[in-house]
């Protein structure tokens, strides 16, 4: 079957899509987790949607990305459908999309409004003789909006006219300011119901990590019941399953609950009301916040936990004063969302309130015109995965870097796997465990290795002579050795950052020491611009953080250098970080190699893999922290990497990035 689809599709069948894609069908056939590692190139995605088309059962398929959901929806699947339905006719191909619900246009919204909110000030101001910018683009996402309506489309946000969050806001509403299919009187058009109902028609549903946890984990009913779920971007699924599960609160957002509240909720006398007992728990919570550093509470301030607990008590109140809502045919819209605000309140506050040992509260630092928030997340998500997904379903998780420190016993880890014996396809011989007593579920580890040969098509340079990296950021000899190898590769450098003012620092002196080159630094522009300026002309630098680090894909002579400013270990003041690897010490484990190395071996694993990217691919992947040579973690990480072959002669990878420079003329 595979073989018909790839020769459908032009292409060839490679030996690790094959091994993958066999493995795929016996993890589906005998229930049984799968971890498998595929390197770029491999083709993964054909690897595990032919399996997934044969399977007897809807089979889920969640990626971290919008640019992986797109390959698959508008290439992968479509194309693969084709190839099937002409040589095999019984097998259903249906297929679906299904996201979040503020991902969809809400029409009550766009042609109702929604009371006490900013659109109808909006609307006016957009439509008077001095529009603003914003009341214009909310009249253009509306009838943007009307048009999918009127057109069939999806009303999905990623296809709207340009806008920002706060734009977008305006025309969407979240799962507690629904009304409900049933009792909205635009109920039958919903963008959001009707991408359900075609998800309940579709043997594959293709979504992403945070509905997958939201569905299974939080146990709120988004997906259509399944039999198994593909994870692909793998590596992402801790961060998006904590992020899911993270909630916020701001003294505003008590604020806004209790204005919204007033006309609705009935008074307890004659001075005061619940709306405005609510409104008071929000000014305590305000100057609560006030008192308080930012960063993680080992101990909350007891002003804090006393303004917690009322804001607590008073959305309790609050919800208790909203009178039943009698049944008619035109639903109160108002009221409905009005109560979801403070029922948002209510759970977040009690969430904090409650100083469970399983969650971190934490103050954020704030910045220009963003006010410090409280937050709270989970310590550790693999319960929850654990007792809430891998046991009822059959999970396959991939991407090309799950295999941290030489082994997959990292990310078996972090999502629940545990085992006192693991089979690795790739010798038959038993494995390490991957966990510390628990009851042992069913799974495999494949590493289906790369069509790439690494050892042949880059160099890993680490600057051995550089001092060790400081708080102070880049230092003169770590800047002499960036120009240097620029120098030598004439541009064609993808500089990766540990820090904004770390890559603004590195452009800046690139552009003094070399200006015949062209320097972009992040933040100079939107990513795309910059990617296609990078793109378009190879005597360019391109430097950045963290979203270059995963999410650049830029194959070809574009990219024949990457740098690597320092280990991307978490900062330490990082409060879900930092409070991981207290609780592994705790444990008994190593905390630091548990959270740290491993968080900074995914990194750089991430960051070396935009150098390879397809089988002609030449370049250096350089290192300036020396400790990646010389610390006793350096071996973990370096395992963690492509095997590329290794050295510390910065004269020889300049002479090397020269001669690669020169068109026509590969590395030795």
């Amino acid at each position: 079957m595979l073989g018909t689809a790839v020769e459908a599709l032009g292409g060839e069948e490679r030996p690790g899509q094959v091994a993958m894609a066999e493995a795929v069908a016996d993890a589906l056939t005998d229930h049984r987790h799968l971890v498998v590692q595929a390197g770029t190139g491999t083709g993964k995605s054909l690897a595990y949607l032919v399996p997934a088309l044969l399977h007897d059962q809807r089979v889920v398929v969640a990626t971290a990305t919008l640019a992986l959901q797109h390959q698959l929806v508008e290439r992968d699947i479509p194309r693969l459908v084709e190839a099937v339905a002409g040589t095999h006719p019984e097998v259903d191909t249906s297929y679906a999309v299904l996201k979040g619900r503020s991902n969809y246009a809400c029409l009550q919204r766009v042609r109702e409004g929604m009371p006490d909110d900013e659109q109808g000030t909006l609307v006016e101001v957009a439509q008077s003789t001095r529009p603003s910018s914003l009341g214009k683009k909310v009249l253009e996402l509306r009838a943007w909006a009307e048009q999918e309506a009127e057109n069939d489309g999806n009303g999905e946000r990623d296809r709207a006219p340009r806008h920002t969050d706060r734009e977008w806001r305006q025309v969407s509403v979240s799962h507690r300011d629904c009304l409900g299919a049933a009792r909205c009187p635009f109920g039958e058009e919903c963008f959001v119901e009707v991408a359900r109902e075609e998800a309940h028609r579709s043997h594959l549903i293709v979504t992403n990590h945070s509905l997958l946890a939201i569905d299974a984990i939080e146990g709120v009913p988004m997906i259509p019941d399944y039999d198994v779920v593909v994870v692909d971007e793998a590596h992402e699924v801790v961060a998006r399953v904590t992020q899911a599960a993270t909630d916020e609160l701001l003294a505003s957002d008590v604020d806004r609950a209790s204005r919204r509240s007033r006309r609705y909720v009935e008074s307890g006398d004659a001075d005061s009301s619940a709306a405005d007992d609510l409104a008071d728990a929000g000014d305590a919570l305000g100057a609560a916040i006030a008192e308080c550093r930012p960063g993680r509470f080992d101990e909350v301030p007891e002003m804090l936990a006393d303004a917690l607990a009322l804001v607590r008590d008073a959305a309790r109140a609050c919800l208790s004063a909203y009178p039943k809502e009698v049944d008619s045919a035109e639903p109160d819209a108002g009221r409905t969302q009005a109560r979801g605000s403070v029922q948002e309140v209510f759970v977040t506050a009690e969430r904090m309130a409650a100083r469970s040992e399983l969650d971190v509260l934490w103050l954020s630092e704030g910045g220009d015109r963003i006010p410090p928030r409280l937050c709270v997340a989970p310590l550790e998500v693999w319960g929850p995965m654990r007792d809430k997904l891998l046991t009822d379903k059959t999970v396959v998780m991939t991407s090309a870097t799950l295999m941290l420190g030489g082994d997959f016993n990292a990310i078996a880890t972090s999502v629940g796997l545990r085992t006192t014996e693991r089979i690795d396809l790739t010798t038959g011989d038993p494995a390490a465990p991957g966990g510390d007593g628990a009851e042992a579920l069913p799974w495999v580890g494949l590493d289906v290795g790369s069509p790439f040969d690494y050892g042949r098509q880059a160099i890993l340079y680490v600057a051995r002579h550089l001092p060790p990296p400081g708080r102070d950021g880049l230092v003169e000899a770590q800047l002499e050795e960036i120009a240097s190898l620029v120098d030598a590769a004439e541009g064609r450098t993808l500089g990766l950052f540990s820090s904004r003012r770390a890559a603004e620092t590195a452009a800046e002196a690139i552009r003094e020491r070399l200006p015949h080159l062209t320097t972009l630094a992040q933040g100079e522009a939107q990513l795309p611009e910059l990617a296609r300026q990078f793109v378009s002309d190879p005597h360019t630098c391109l430097f950045g953080t963290l979203s270059l680090w995963q999410g650049l894909d830029v194959p070809g002579d574009t990219c024949q250098l990457v740098l690597i400013d320092r280990i991307p270990f978490p900062r330490p003041d990082d409060p879900l970080m930092s409070a991981r690897q207290r609780a592994a010490d705790r444990e008994g484990h190593n905390g630091f190699m548990q959270v740290a190395a491993t968080h900074a071996a995914l990194l750089l694993a991430q960051g070396a893999g935009r150098l390879i990217r397809t089988t002609s691919d030449r370049g250096v992947v350089a290192v300036l922290d020396s400790r990646l040579a010389t610390a006793r973690y350096g071996g973990f990480l370096r395992a963690s990497l492509p095997p590329m072959w290794t050295t510390y002669d910065g004269a020889l990878v300049r002479k090397a990035l020269a001669r690669l420079a020169q068109p026509e003329q590969p590395v030795s």
